[in-house]
This record gives C-alpha cells, sequence and structure tokens, in this order.
C-alpha cells in the first residue's frame, strides 16, 4: 500500500475526531513524513527511517490524544521533530499551538515544516521550556520528553490563576507507580487513560496532571 492510502485507512481507524477535511489532512500529514524522511538523512531527527513507521509509531501515536486534550492554545514541550504538536496543529486548524525546542537543527526543521505545511497555527520557541515566560494557555503536553517530576518542575510556572484550568498531559509508555509518585502536591493527577494507536502493538497511556491551587 502506498503512502497516502496506508494514511487515509490509518485517520478512518483512528476516529480522534479530526476538525479538518480528511482527504486534505492526510495530505498534509504525507507531505510532513515526507519532510522528516528527508531532512533525517542529514540531521538524525528521529530513529525511525521509514515514513509508514513514522505515520504509526509518530504521527498515529500523537493524534490518538486528541479526544482528550483541550485547546485552543496548547505548548508542546520537548517537541523535536514536532511531535505531538505538529500533527495536532494539522488536525486542529482553529487551536494555537507552541512549539518549544532548544536544539538548533530541530527548529531549523520546525521552521522548514512551518512554511512548507503553511502552519498559520504553530509558533517556534527555540528555548528551553523553564525560560519562557508564562501566558494563557489549555494544554501543556510532552511527548518522550522527561519523566513526571522533571515535566512538572520545569513548566510549573504556568500553575497560575490566570490558568486555573490548565491541564499538563504527559505521553507515556508504560508510567510506572514510582514514577507517578514523583507528582506531589499542589500537583496531582487527575487521570491515567490507556490508549489504543492503530497499528502498534504497544502500550500507551496519558497522564493527565491539574494544580490543585491556581
Amino acid at each position: 500500500m502506498s503512502l497516502l492510502p496506508q494514511i487515509e485507512q490509518s485517520l478512518q481507524a483512528l476516529d480522534a475526531g479530526f476538525d479538518v477535511e480528511a482527504g486534505q489532512l492526510a495530505e498534509n500529514i504525507a507531505r510532513y513524513l515526507l519532510l522528516i524522511e528527508k531532512w533525517n538523512r542529514i540531521h538524525n531527527l528521529t530513529a525511525i527511517r521509514d515514513p509508514r513507521d513514522m505515520l504509526i509509531q509518530h504521527v498515529l501515536d500523537s493524534l490518538v490524544v486528541l479526544p482528550h486534550i483541550h485547546g485552543p492554545q496548547i505548548v508542546d514541550v520537548g517537541t523535536g521533530a514536532g511531535l505531538p504538536g505538529i500533527p495536532i496543529a494539522l488536525a486542529r486548524p482553529d487551536w494555537q499551538v507552541a512549539l518549544v525546542e532548544s536544539n538548533q537543527k530541530k527548529t531549523a526543521f520546525l521552521q522548514q515544516a512551518k512554511i512548507e505545511l503553511k502552519l498559520h497555527n504553530v509558533q517556534i520557541m527555540p528555548q528551553r521550556i523553564e525560560q519562557l515566560e508564562a501566558k494563557p494557555v489549555n494544554t501543556i503536553i510532552s511527548r518522550a520528553f522527561s519523566e513526571l517530576g522533571e515535566f512538572i518542575a520545569l513548566t510549573r510556572q504556568w500553575a497560575t490563576v490566570e490558568n486555573a484550568g490548565c491541564r499538563w498531559a504527559a505521553m507515556k509508555g508504560n508510567c510506572t507507580e514510582q514514577e507517578r509518585r514523583q507528582v506531589q502536591a499542589p500537583f496531582a493527577i487527575e487521570n491515567t487513560m490507556t490508549l489504543r494507536v492503530p497499528g502498534l502493538d504497544a502500550m500507551r497511556q496519558l497522564i493527565i496532571i491539574k494544580h490543585e491551587q491556581s
């Protein structure tokens, strides 16, 4: 099966409630995957080389969280090649997605992806997350960024009265109880969801964290 039909079939199986026409979304995802493949030859953005494998392990793995997070203001911490932020931005053009990444080679790729995919709802922030000034946001998300304790420690400046409804969303494999205990007051785990990624035979969890005193 060629790449585009595989993407279309996978999106149908995912059924995550996209806010854009399915054919257009599939075409944009294909362009994104081929751009990663092109840059990967020089910059090693990801260890996964085949766009078909990237589709399952990166893009679908990113999009599966959509029904469980809230916009319209999203901050993607340690986004790397734009994961999960770019797939989310493609699927929800009505949301504003900030991609936080301090690695210069990766931010160069993100700038190119923003241009080629016409991602007007994406802002690239080439800084370390702890250096950013807090602003009103709805969801702070990370994928394979750090353990829960560090994730919270580096982003706690967003725990303000203005962000009382903000949630921290950590995308994980199988999060251990030991790691969960790193989340301490005034933060608390609000929900843990097991997610199914079509075509992926591996555990995926989404840990939702709230700040109880904001």
